[in-house]
C-alpha cells in the first residue's frame, strides 16, 4: 500500500495528455464534444475540470474516501454538506466550532427551519443527549479552533450512527497528514484547503470527502447546480502545496510543541491550549487518534485583553492575520478577528475570551519565533 508521503508527493504528477510531469493549468471554460448527446470526461468547467478532478482524487486518496468534491472555500464546503438534509432536520454542532461555521449554521437554521443544537462534543454524555434519536447531522471539529478541544471521534461518530445521523468532521486544523476521520467512523470530512492543505496562503478553496459513493454523487450534483466549484489556478496552487503537506505538517507541529511547552512554563502566561501538552484534557485521545498535534495553539496572558493586544502588536516574525496552516507564522485575537461574527454569549459558551491569543506555527526556526515572543511577552507584561 502506498504511504502518505508518496501519495502527497505524487499528487497531480504525470497525469496530463502533454506528458508534463506537473499537471498544467487548464483555463478553458468549455470542452469539445465528439457527440452532441454524450459529453466526454469534461464538458463545462463548472461541472468538472482536469485540475479540480486531480485535486479531488488526491484528497480522497489521502483521506481514505470513496471520493471528494472540491469547492470555492471551506465555508462553501460546509454549506454543501447542509444540502444533504431536508428542511427542519436536527443538526448537532460542536459548540466551540470556528466562528464562520457558527455564523453559517445560525443563518441556515433560520432560513431552513433546522433544529440546531450546540453541544460540547468533547463531553460524550452531553453530545449523546443533544443527538437524541432524531438528529440528521452531527457536525464535529477536532481539534477545535481556537481552544483546541479534542473530541473522541470513534465514540462520537458511533453515537451519530446509532441515531441514524450523518457525521461530518471539520479536519482543517490537522489535515489527513495527521488525522483521518473516515477511518474512525465519520461519514464526511470537511476541510478548508486554504489552510495547511495548501500551506502557502495564496489560494482559497474547500473540500468534502465522503466514505459513501452516494454522498459523493449528491454533493457533486449540488456543487455543480449551485456553481460553488473552484477555478483552475487555485487548483494548481493547491496541488502544488499538497505535495509537501506531510513534511510541513510534521515540522510545524514540532515547532508548535516547543512553543507550547515554553509558554506553559512562563509565569506571564495564564493558560496554554495545545493537545501535545500532557496536561491537556484531550491529550490521551489525541495521541490515539492523531499522528501529530498540529500547528495551532492558543494562550491567555495574566494581563488579559490589554496584554493580548500589546503582545500581538509587538510581534515581528509572527504576522497578525486571520488564517492558519501557512508556511509563515500567524497570530490572531479570535474574539475580534476569526470569531468576531459570534455573539459575546456564544463566545463565552465556547470559552473564547476577549484576551485569547491564537498562534499558527509556520516553518521559521523555532528559536527565532521564541525570541520574537519573548520581546512581545515583555511588552505585554507591562500592559494593564
Amino acid at each position: 500500500m502506498t504511504r502518505l508521503r508518496t501519495k502527497a508527493a505524487r499528487a497531480g504528477i504525470n497525469c496530463g495528455a502533454s506528458n508534463a510531469v506537473v499537471a498544467p493549468i487548464e483555463v478553458s471554460s468549455a470542452y469539445a464534444r465528439e457527440d452532441p448527446g454524450a459529453p466526454g470526461a469534461f464538458d463545462y468547467a463548472r461541472t468538472g475540470a482536469p485540475g479540480r478532478a486531480e485535486l479531488a482524487r488526491a484528497l480522497a486518496d489521502l483521506e481514505g474516501a470513496s471520493g471528494a468534491v472540491v469547492v470555492s472555500s471551506g465555508m462553501a464546503a460546509i454549506d454543501l454538506v447542509l444540502n444533504l438534509l431536508p428542511n427542519g432536520a436536527r443538526i448537532v454542532c460542536a459548540h466551540d466550532c470556528y466562528g464562520g461555521t457558527r455564523r453559517l449554521m445560525d443563518a441556515r437554521a433560520a432560513q431552513r427551519s433546522f433544529d440546531l443544537v450546540y453541544a460540547d462534543a468533547s463531553d460524550l454524555t452531553a453530545l449523546e443527549a443533544a443527538i437524541g434519536a432524531q438528529a440528521g447531522l452531527v457536525f464535529l471539529e477536532t481539534p477545535s479552533n481556537p481552544r483546541l478541544r479534542i473530541t473522541d471521534l470513534e465514540a462520537a461518530c458511533a453515537l451519530a450512527r446509532s441515531a441514524g445521523a450523518i457525521s461530518a468532521v471539520d479536519n482543517t486544523v490537522l489535515s489527513p497528514a495527521q488525522q483521518t476521520p473516515l477511518a474512525l467512523g465519520a461519514d464526511l470530512t470537511v476541510s478548508s484547503i486554504t489552510k495547511i492543505l495548501n500551506g502557502h496562503s495564496d489560494m482559497v478553496g474547500g473540500s468534502v470527502c465522503a466514505a459513501d459513493p452516494a454522498h459523493v454523487e449528491q454533493l457533486a450534483w449540488w456543487a455543480n447546480a449551485a456553481g460553488a466549484t473552484s477555478g483552475a489556478f487555485d487548483m494548481f496552487l493547491a496541488l502544488r502545496g499538497l505535495r509537501t503537506l506531510p513534511l510541513r505538517a510534521k515540522a510545524q507541529s514540532e515547532t508548535a510543541l516547543i512553543l507550547a511547552e515554553r509558554l506553559a512554563a512562563d509565569p506571564r502566561v495564564a493558560r496554554v491550549d495545545y493537545p501535545g501538552l500532557p496536561g491537556h484534557p484531550g491529550h490521551e485521545i489525541a495521541k490515539r487518534q492523531q499522528t501529530g498535534f498540529g500547528c495551532l495553539l492558543s494562550l491567555e496572558l495574566k494581563t488579559g485583553l490589554p496584554g493580548a493586544r500589546a503582545f500581538v502588536s509587538d510581534l515581528q516574525v509572527f504576522t497578525l492575520a486571520q488564517s492558519l496552516g501557512g508556511a509563515e507564522s500567524l497570530a490572531a485575537i479570535p474574539a475580534t478577528m476569526t470569531h468576531a461574527a459570534m455573539t459575546p454569549e456564544a463566545r463565552a459558551e465556547a470559552g473564547v475570551s476577549d484576551g485569547l491569543v491564537r498562534l499558527s506555527a509556520g516553518l521559521e526556526d523555532a528559536e527565532d519565533l521564541w525570541d520574537d515572543m519573548q520581546t512581545a511577552l515583555a511588552r505585554a507584561e507591562s500592559a494593564r
